[in-house]
């Protein structure tokens, strides 16, 4: 399984989207592997527009898998934001919650957004 970030989602989505990503999430989701999480779902309902993309997104909630946000995961995103606090990182805390899923399931994460790049390797 691979937790899909919004991130990538966004250029998923939109026509303009870079291809390589698009390519990378439409492949995750035709081999059953693509996952997300509530944080995820309520990012990408923020931007959400039209109606069009309103529908688009009520289908993939449907039948998209999503990793739960356990007490678990609360847990380790307040040690994921204590980590970076210590270390001078600072990523959104939305990120932090997202990247605590992604390691309590231990699955990979599949982001553009940079930050994740450290977020995924702090210590557990």
């Amino acid at each position: 399984m691979v937790l899909i970030d919004s991130s990538c989602w966004v250029h998923y989505f939109r026509s303009r989207g870079d291809a390589r990503v698009r390519d990378r999430v439409s492949s995750l989701l035709r081999k059953d592997e693509g996952v997300w999480c509530a944080m995820v779902r309520l990012e990408l309902w923020n931007g959400v527009g039209s109606e069009s993309d309103r529908t688009v997104l009520r289908e993939h909630e449907i039948w998209l898998p999503e990793l739960a946000i356990t007490d678990a995961v609360w847990d380790e995103a307040c040690l994921i934001a204590s980590q970076c606090r210590k270390i001078g990182k600072t990523a959104p805390a939305n990120d932090v919650l997202i990247a605590a899923c992604a390691r309590h399931y231990e699955v990979a994460l599949e982001y553009t957004d940079a930050h994740f790049d450290f977020l995924m390797t702090l210590p557990r």
